[in-house]
């Protein structure tokens, strides 16, 4: 190579970046691990705001009304709506029991019994759940959530004042209250609705559907572990929700729809787990 020749320039070359791919494109164990990701990281969220919850609830500062504001809110506002549903839930339920109960055996003077059993231990207290997830739980976040598109959220951290304290303290003391003296009524309501159903269809009489021996102490602690458990759980989510509403409008709508549905999937969760527990602590007869 002669002198004049000049050597060539070896440029080095980068990296190619990796494609990305569409969302349509990915596959079912990306969707499940980003999936799995979301609901590990909403859970720490949720575990944060339950432990400031109870902070504050025992250390924080207290507005007056706020609380009674709340359970009018959530308890008062409530008691029409869960009326009219127990009522015909327990109609309904009673009415399927017994017809089936009829095929097998024809002595209904057990229904009562084992209907005011399950009524207390369990169908009570998630069903009335539910039906609270679907009004409080979308009140409590379009509330929040409003709040936050509208800065007002932000107001208070700009005075020092933390939102846990002054939005999701009151409802949660106001929901674990209201809860649990709903569902009490609605209760009293399903069994009422069932006792004048078995003696309209089936004859059984009310002092034969009035039988308590099938209900125990055990019933009864698993039912309120369950209504404290639940309005505890519906404000927690439902504010945040709230608190995690981002954009407009459409984000208020966003945070209803998932306030609902967590709120729905945490009363299904802890009614698994209290379920079981009860179970094991307190044997159904």
């Amino acid at each position: 190579m002669s002198a004049g020749e000049s050597h060539p320039q070896h440029e080095a070359q980068e990296p190619e970046e990796a494609p990305i791919v569409p969302a349509e494109e990915r596959g079912v164990v990306f969707q499940l691990g980003a999936a799995a990701l979301d609901g590990l990281r909403m859970a720490r969220e949720l575990y944060s705001v339950f432990v400031r919850t109870l902070y504050f609830m025992f250390y924080g500062r207290r507005e007056k009304g706020a609380f009674v504001q709340q359970i009018y809110e959530q308890g008062n506002n409530s008691v029409f709506f869960l009326t009219v549903f127990m009522g015909f839930f327990g109609m309904i339920l009673v009415f399927q029991a017994g017809e089936q109960s009829k095929r097998i055996i024809p002595d209904l003077s057990l229904l009562g019994a084992q209907y005011l059993q399950l009524l207390v231990r369990d169908f009570a207290a998630s069903i009335g759940a539910l039906m609270l997830a679907t009004r409080v739980g979308a009140g409590i976040a379009a509330e929040i959530g409003s709040m936050v598109v509208t800065e007002q959220v932000d107001a208070l951290r700009m005075c020092a004042a933390d939102p846990i304290e002054y939005l999701v303290v009151p409802r949660f003391k106001a929901g674990i209250v209201a809860t649990t003296a709903v569902i009490i009524w609605s209760c009293l309501i399903a069994w009422l609705s069932g006792l004048l159903t078995a003696w309209s269809f089936f004859g059984v009489l009310p002092r034969t559907f009035a039988n308590v021996s099938m209900v125990s102490v055990g019933d009864l602690v698993v039912g309120l572990t369950k209504c404290i458990a639940y309005g505890a759980a519906i404000p927690i989510v439902s504010s945040h929700s709230g608190l995690s509403t981002f954009g407009g409008s459409e984000g208020v709508g966003w945070a209803t729809t998932r306030a609902v549905v967590n709120s729905s999937l945490a009363v299904i969760i802890l009614n698994f787990f209290i379920s079981a527990a009860g179970l094991v602590l307190f044997p159904s007869k």
